[in-house]
């Protein structure tokens, strides 16, 4: 057994151990809270504020039901980003790539500036969110960046190839190359 694997085996005995107190403290939202608790102490850097409330709420749905259902540990890389923050990183990017950024946007065009992009990990917890997040609305949107989903209530949008991309254009009658 691997680092990473001990510690999600861990994790999940604590999630069950904290159940009982979580469902005196909430017996509607138990899973949800020993579920957080034991997360929390997995991933202690994790914030989920400046995130909006819905794709908080869309992220915590989804990373209690891969849990509890399969097992599966998300954590939160990075969430929302404010604007200084991430022309920082723009700034940044466009100095390593020589004028052609793939993996940053500048913050008018950014959906962590929003609060509505999340970067997540271990890159199992991706591969689970990208098969089942879309039943909270969140969708991976660059083939670039495995870790990297945003908040989409209402269907996702065109995957592209990294950010910044031209949103690919279908031909007539013809669904989205871009939709996945």
């Amino acid at each position: 057994m691997n680092r990473d694997e001990v510690l999600a085996a861990i994790t999940r005995a604590l999630a069950v151990l904290f159940l009982p107190v979580a469902f005196v403290r909430g017996p509607r939202h138990a899973r949800r809270l020993a579920c957080r608790w034991a997360l929390g102490l997995r991933f202690p850097a994790e914030n989920l504020a400046g995130l909006t409330p819905a794709a908080r709420e869309a992220f915590t749905a989804a990373r209690t039901e891969a849990f509890w259902r399969d097992g599966q540990l998300i954590g939160l890389t990075s969430g929302h980003r404010d604007a200084a923050m991430q022309h920082r990183m723009y700034v940044a990017e466009v100095a390593r790539t020589a004028g052609a950024p793939v993996t940053v946007l500048p913050p008018e065009r950014s959906a962590h500036v929003r609060g509505t992009a999340m970067d997540v990990r271990p890159r199992a917890g991706a591969r689970w969110l990208e098969a089942h997040g879309w039943r909270h609305g969140l969708h991976r949107t660059y083939d670039n960046e495995w870790w990297h989903f945003e908040h989409h209530p209402d269907g996702p949008p065109a995957r592209l190839p990294h950010p910044g991309a031209t949103p690919r254009r279908a031909a007539p009658g013809r669904p989205s190359a871009g939709l996945r």
